[in-house]
């Protein structure tokens, strides 16, 4: 059975946010809009990340930052590899060349 996930815009994660700071709990929420209480307690935490407060995890910024920097790797890492394997292609195919050409 296929897992769908359903996205939630920012603006409605505001809103959550918004309504569980009014003293409406995440179960209470839950019920009304749809989300899990625990996806809107999720939404909580990371808003309290965003505003300098809470559990010294990653704020949203340096979350997008260090997915940026991952991909950035990962090309950089390739590109690396394929060099890697021209430059020996390289070396051989010219290794071969002075000796067909010298004989």
């Amino acid at each position: 059975m296929a897992d769908k996930s359903v996205r939630y815009t920012p603006e409605f994660k505001r809103q959550m946010v918004e309504l569980a700071r009014t003293g409406r709990s995440p179960a209470s929420l839950a019920k009304e809009f749809g989300p899990t209480p625990w996806t809107i307690s999720l939404w909580i935490k990371q808003d309290a990340r965003n505003g300098g407060k809470g559990d010294g995890g990653l704020t949203s910024a340096e979350r997008e930052e260090l997915t940026r920097l991952r991909r950035e790797n990962r090309k950089l890492k390739e590109e690396r590899e394929i060099l890697s394997k021209a430059a020996a292609w390289f070396a051989t195919e010219g290794a071969t060349s002075k000796r067909s050409s010298g004989s």
